[in-house]
């Protein structure tokens, strides 16, 4: 079976299909601008282009390549780990990056999975 021709969104990243992908990038871009305001000056980034590919065909793995780069130029690292992340998603990062790949991010989601893990086995196992 083949699979539907998609469209990659140059802001988002996200799939769209052919006729999907006009309606959206209006609206994409849009929420891009209010979302860039909102940011910190050191945060904001410049605002995306669309990238032009010459191609013959109407959807091309060459197009979706370059819109999925534009849509990652968009992700700026963290100064302390390297990850990259959306602007908003960084500031919530950097509350608990401690670097080097150890973050308290991580060990708290970890503690989180143990302490739900830890609920249910008392949930399942209470019973019998």
């Amino acid at each position: 079976m083949v699979r539907p021709c998609f469209r990659v969104c140059y802001i988002c990243g996200r799939e769209f299909g052919s006729e999907s992908i006009s309606i959206h990038e209006p609206q994409c871009l849009k929420k891009w601008r209010i979302e860039n305001d909102q940011l910190p000056r050191h945060l904001r980034r410049v605002e995306p282009r669309k990238p032009e590919v010459l191609t013959g065909g109407s959807c091309t793995l060459t197009e979706n390549k370059a819109a999925y780069q534009s849509a990652q130029a968009q992700l700026l690292p963290c100064g302390n780990c390297g990850r990259t992340f959306l602007p908003d998603r960084l500031i919530v990062h950097q509350n608990c990056c401690r670097g080097g790949g150890s973050t308290a991010c991580s060990s708290s989601i970890g503690n989180s999975v143990e302490h739900l893990r830890q609920a249910l086995n008392v949930i399942c196992f209470s019973r019998y």
